[in-house]
């Protein structure tokens, strides 16, 4: 039994000017179908509908996962493509940064949701210890603040 990690298989490279015309159409059809889903989900998200938005992580998981193994085939295929398709070749290229703009500003909004959500559940647990922990003066003259220690634990539903 080997102890070495499995290195990924390099996808072979296009040999055609027909193959490298179907892969291009196929990861450009792959982008557009991401596109779509990230910018559904970036609008849901952006308004607060996070159940809804919930609905587009298997579509966004698949389609992520065809598009790097797409990109990967374009890669291992750059100097075939660049002989049968520059202009494609380039337009794909611009559909790429757009793709990546989107993909920024989705995950800005996912982590400033994550960050809103998160303070929200930080705020009720420490009302809830403050409310729970005796209200006692320290040697100051002021309230003692709550201990971690005797805060109690509170559960939350990790379904939308």
């Amino acid at each position: 039994m080997s102890t070495m990690p499995h290195e990924p298989m390099s996808p072979a490279p296009v040999k055609s000017a027909a193959e490298a015309d179907a892969l291009i159409a196929q990861v450009m059809g792959v982008m557009a179908e991401l596109t779509d889903v990230v910018q559904q989900e970036t609008e849901l998200v952006r308004v607060g509908r996070l159940g809804a938005a919930s609905t587009f992580a298997d579509p966004k998981s698949d389609l992520s996962h065809r598009y790097v193994a797409g990109t990967m085939r374009l890669k291992a295929s750059k100097p075939q493509l660049a002989q049968v398709a520059p202009d494609r070749l380039a337009a794909l290229q611009k559909r790429h940064e757009t793709l990546r703009g989107l993909l920024q500003t989705n995950m800005t909004v996912l982590a400033t949701a994550h960050a809103v959500s998160e303070g929200i559940v930080r705020g009720v647990s420490n009302e809830i210890a403050s409310r729970s922990a005796p209200h006692t003066y320290g040697a100051s003259g002021r309230t003692n603040a709550p201990s971690r220690a005797n805060a109690s634990p509170i559960a939350v539903s990790r379904t939308l």
